[in-house]
Protein backbone atom coordinates (compact mmCIF):
# COMPACT_ATOMS: atom_id res chain seq x y z
CA UNK A 1 0.00 0.00 0.00
CA UNK A 2 0.67 3.32 -0.94
CA UNK A 3 1.87 5.91 2.02
CA UNK A 4 0.43 9.34 0.64
CA UNK A 5 1.83 12.75 2.55
CA UNK A 6 -0.27 16.00 1.29
CA UNK A 7 2.17 19.26 2.49
CA UNK A 8 0.65 22.07 2.22
CA UNK A 9 -1.57 24.72 3.94
CA UNK A 10 -5.37 24.34 4.69
CA UNK A 11 -6.58 27.47 3.30
CA UNK A 12 -5.25 27.08 0.16
CA UNK A 13 -7.62 26.08 -2.83
CA UNK A 14 -5.50 23.50 -4.63
CA UNK A 15 -4.83 22.03 -1.30
CA UNK A 16 -8.75 21.60 -0.70
CA UNK A 17 -8.31 20.28 -4.20
CA UNK A 18 -6.34 17.64 -3.90
CA UNK A 19 -7.71 16.64 -0.39
CA UNK A 20 -11.31 16.39 -1.37
CA UNK A 21 -9.98 14.40 -4.73
CA UNK A 22 -8.34 11.62 -2.27
CA UNK A 23 -11.04 11.45 0.23
CA UNK A 24 -13.79 11.26 -3.08
CA UNK A 25 -11.11 8.58 -4.33
CA UNK A 26 -11.43 6.49 -0.77
CA UNK A 27 -7.83 7.09 -0.62
CA UNK A 28 -6.63 7.88 2.74
CA UNK A 29 -3.96 10.92 3.50
CA UNK A 30 -1.81 12.06 5.98
CA UNK A 31 -2.13 16.22 5.46
CA UNK A 32 1.05 18.20 6.92
CA UNK A 33 0.74 21.92 7.43
CA UNK A 34 3.93 23.65 6.81
CA UNK A 35 2.58 27.00 8.25
CA UNK A 36 1.96 25.32 11.61
CA UNK A 37 4.27 22.44 11.77
CA UNK A 38 7.32 24.50 9.88
CA UNK A 39 8.98 23.02 7.21
CA UNK A 40 12.80 21.66 7.38
CA UNK A 41 15.80 22.35 5.45
CA UNK A 42 16.33 18.73 4.60
CA UNK A 43 13.24 18.12 3.95
CA UNK A 44 12.95 21.03 0.87
CA UNK A 45 16.83 19.37 -0.03
CA UNK A 46 14.94 16.15 -0.58
CA UNK A 47 12.28 17.44 -2.61
CA UNK A 48 14.50 19.72 -4.79
CA UNK A 49 16.80 17.08 -5.76
CA UNK A 50 13.48 14.73 -6.48
CA UNK A 51 11.85 17.47 -8.59
CA UNK A 52 14.47 20.54 -9.21
CA UNK A 53 14.03 24.05 -6.76
CA UNK A 54 12.58 25.48 -9.76
CA UNK A 55 9.46 23.59 -9.83
CA UNK A 56 8.86 24.12 -6.00
CA UNK A 57 9.18 27.48 -6.23
CA UNK A 58 5.78 29.60 -6.87
CA UNK A 59 6.87 32.24 -8.83
CA UNK A 60 3.19 32.81 -9.27
CA UNK A 61 2.41 33.05 -5.83
CA UNK A 62 1.53 36.89 -4.07
CA UNK A 63 4.70 36.31 -1.66
CA UNK A 64 6.82 35.68 -4.49
CA UNK A 65 5.68 38.92 -6.41
CA UNK A 66 5.53 41.20 -3.37
CA UNK A 67 9.32 40.55 -2.45
CA UNK A 68 11.30 43.29 -4.06
CA UNK A 69 13.13 42.60 -7.02
CA UNK A 70 16.94 42.57 -5.46
CA UNK A 71 15.92 39.58 -2.95
CA UNK A 72 14.31 37.50 -6.00
CA UNK A 73 17.16 38.24 -8.28
CA UNK A 74 19.52 36.39 -5.67
CA UNK A 75 17.70 32.80 -6.07
CA UNK A 76 20.20 31.97 -8.18
CA UNK A 77 20.81 28.38 -7.12
CA UNK A 78 18.96 25.77 -4.83
CA UNK A 79 20.77 26.52 -1.39
CA UNK A 80 19.15 30.26 -2.17
CA UNK A 81 16.11 28.80 -3.21
CA UNK A 82 15.62 26.33 -0.34
CA UNK A 83 16.74 29.80 2.42
CA UNK A 84 14.00 31.65 0.63
CA UNK A 85 11.48 28.76 0.91
CA UNK A 86 12.62 28.15 4.74
CA UNK A 87 11.92 31.75 5.35
CA UNK A 88 8.80 32.55 3.29
CA UNK A 89 7.08 28.69 3.00
CA UNK A 90 4.13 30.79 1.30
CA UNK A 91 6.19 30.78 -2.20
CA UNK A 92 6.40 26.84 -2.10
CA UNK A 93 4.05 25.56 -4.78
CA UNK A 94 1.53 23.83 -3.40
CA UNK A 95 0.57 20.49 -2.69
CA UNK A 96 4.06 18.79 -2.47
CA UNK A 97 2.83 15.29 -2.51
CA UNK A 98 5.07 12.46 -1.68
CA UNK A 99 3.88 9.04 -2.58
CA UNK A 100 6.42 6.30 -1.22
CA UNK A 101 9.65 7.64 -2.75
CA UNK A 102 8.20 9.71 -4.86
CA UNK A 103 7.62 13.64 -4.94
CA UNK A 104 4.90 15.13 -6.97
CA UNK A 105 4.55 18.94 -7.05
CA UNK A 106 1.04 20.71 -7.47
CA UNK A 107 -1.94 19.06 -8.55
CA UNK A 108 -3.17 17.33 -11.78
CA UNK A 109 -6.20 15.54 -12.03
CA UNK A 110 -5.63 14.12 -14.82
CA UNK A 111 -1.85 12.59 -13.93
CA UNK A 112 -3.84 12.08 -10.39
CA UNK A 113 -6.32 9.62 -12.15
CA UNK A 114 -3.35 7.51 -13.67
CA UNK A 115 -1.52 6.66 -11.47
Amino acid sequence: MNKIIVYGIPNCDTIKKTLDWYKNKNIGVEFVDFKKSGITKEKLGYWSKKVGYEILLNKKSTTWRSLETATQQKIINEEAAIQLMLEYTSIIKRPVIEINDNVIVGFNETYFTKQ
